[in-house]
């Protein structure tokens, strides 16, 4: 992951960014499981919403990191 994008010449940290697609794709999925009937599954969905926005946003950060980037 980078430290730093540009966003209209304006820099953000990158995990904002990341945070902010997260968030959006969350919503989207939380609103497909509500469709489909998934939360009849789910004991405590704001915890099973937290867990989602999580997954999610650590999937983005992989996939944004720089290969060979060391710690």
């Amino acid at each position: 992951m980078k430290g730093d994008m540009i966003v209209a010449g304006v820099y953000f940290p990158t995990l904002l960014l990341l945070g902010i697609i997260a968030l959006v794709l969350t919503g989207l999925l939380t609103r497909l499981i509500n469709l489909v009937g998934g939360y009849r599954y789910v004991a405590y969905r704001p915890l099973a919403d937290l867990a989602l926005f999580v997954i999610i946003l650590g999937l983005l950060s992989f996939l944004t990191s720089r290969p060979g980037a060391g710690a």
